[in-house]
């Protein structure tokens, strides 16, 4: 057998793979320490303009070095790969813990809160604001210690920003100010995330969860939820002071540390009085100049998603469909369906994604296609849909959605729900209603 080494490390078996990368097993064989090692390929994060993402990622991730938070170690590099070295973390999810046991006791769940609130703290002194705070990216280390992990929507806000404008994260544990477009303080967003994930620990399930996003966000914005009986009345408390819809009202990580509920049992967390960081090795994995490309072009550009030539245009046009030349005997237009967006393709991309996953679904991106599948919307059968991003002429993206699997007519009703929920991404005509009043005045006049 033949053991694999990237520099000091012995890798092992597979235990993780996403959309960019595969995570193994290693152990580093001067001290013996097990890690997990993310492999991820150069020309795919190249092609899909993900080097500034993973970038950023990781030298956050280097940043916060926190008892809390998931370590990076180092980060190697090949001429094909780049290897991300991290903290091997055993006890899985803390999401996955709820959703096997439900509902924890009150000081299982306020221990875990208290560990958050020291990481996400110690995120936002390093000027840190993570953005996707949720269960499933909070992990359990061997001793049950919590582990933040996940910082891909992490913002890193540049001197004197102070209000942070992209909306992103996980539709029911976003703050209301994120969901309204004006920009929001990313401390303060985290801070309702928080409140968010100790009602869920203390309940074994959401405040906020509806399948439609129009009622879901007004149930956000409006803060309206309420707590189980169960609840004792200093958690309760804590908890609407924390889900306070108004940010400027809400309280701050400061005032929750001098919160009787929280303090009992409460031992901060010692940290290191200095601790050098060094972004050398992040630097050289990302700017190694092998990677320019031997058409004159920087490796960082990219083709983003493929372009619809006019061949491909009149195929996909409703006049004039082709398809039937190249696949007789199938209807292969019957389910499919599309909407032309103006947006970029990752905000279309990431909307979809927000969508889907509020509907109940799970998503999985490769590059510019998304597989979206779960129970159908009547919970009787299994049911996938594939979407793919492409480029028409600058500035328009269309999307093309395809069903993969289950009945057409829960398709239709999924992409009816799914396209209602994305009107402030999918483009229509300007003069649009201008001919419907056109054709309508016209008509009376015969």
């Amino acid at each position: 057998m033949v053991v694999r080494k990237v520099g000091k490390y012995e890798i092992g078996r597979t235990i993780g793979e996403g959309t960019f990368a595969k995570v193994k097993f290693a152990q580093n064989t001067e001290s013996g320490e097990s890690v997990a090692m993310k492999v991820v390929d150069r020309s795919t994060i190249i092609k899909r303009k993900m080097v500034d993402q993973i970038k950023r990622e990781i030298s956050i991730m280097k940043l916060v070095r926190h008892p809390y938070v998931v370590r990076l170690h180092e980060v190697l590099a090949s001429r094909t790969k780049i290897y991300i070295i991290l903290e091997y973390i055993t006890g899985g999810e803390l999401f996955d813990k709820i959703v096997r046991h439900g509902r924890l006791s009150e000081a299982e769940a306020r221990k875990y809160f208290q560990q958050l609130i020291d990481g996400v703290d110690y995120c936002h002194s390093k000027g840190v604001y993570h953005r996707d705070l949720k269960p499933e990216n909070l992990l359990l280390d061997s001793q049950g210690n919590l582990k933040i992990s996940d910082f891909g929507l992490s913002a890193l806000p540049e001197e004197g920003i102070t209000l942070l404008k992209t909306t992103c994260g996980t539709p029911n544990y976003v703050a209301p100010e994120v969901l309204s477009h004006k920009g929001y303080n990313g401390a303060v967003a985290d801070v309702w995330s928080c409140g968010v994930i100790l009602y869920v620990l203390m309940a074994g399930f959401l405040p906020f969860d509806e399948l439609d996003l129009t009622t879901l966000y007004s149930k956000i914005d409006r803060a309206e939820f309420s707590c189980p009986s169960w609840f004792p009345l200093g958690a309760k408390s804590l908890i609407h002071r924390i889900l306070d819809p108004n940010p400027q009202m809400r309280i701050t990580i400061a005032e929750i540390r001098k919160d009787e509920w929280f303090r009992k049992d409460y031992t901060p967390v010692q940290l290191l009085d200095y601790e050098h960081v060094d972004l050398d090795d992040v630097y050289a994995a990302f700017d190694d100049p092998e990677e320019q490309r031997t058409d004159g072009h920087s490796g960082n550009e990219d083709t983003g998603p493929l372009f619809l030539n006019a061949f491909d245009l009149i195929v996909l046009s409703q006049g004039l469909n082709l398809a039937t030349l190249f696949d007789r005997g199938k209807d292969s237009m019957k389910y499919q369906t599309r909407f032309v967006s103006h947006k970029p393709a990752n905000v279309v991309l990431s909307s979809m994604e927000v969508v889907a996953q509020s509907m109940g679904f799970k998503t999985h991106i490769r590059n510019y296609k998304m597989r979206v599948e779960g129970l159908s919307m009547r919970k009787t059968s299994h049911f996938s849909v594939i979407l793919e991003v492409f480029k028409v002429a600058p500035p328009f993206f269309m999307v093309d959605l395809q069903k993969a699997s289950g009945n057409e007519d829960e398709y239709l009703k999924f992409y009816k729900t799914f396209c209602s929920n994305l009107d402030d991404i999918i483009w229509k005509p300007p003069d649009e209603s201008g001919r419907t009043r056109v054709a309508k005045s016209k008509s009376k006049r015969r």
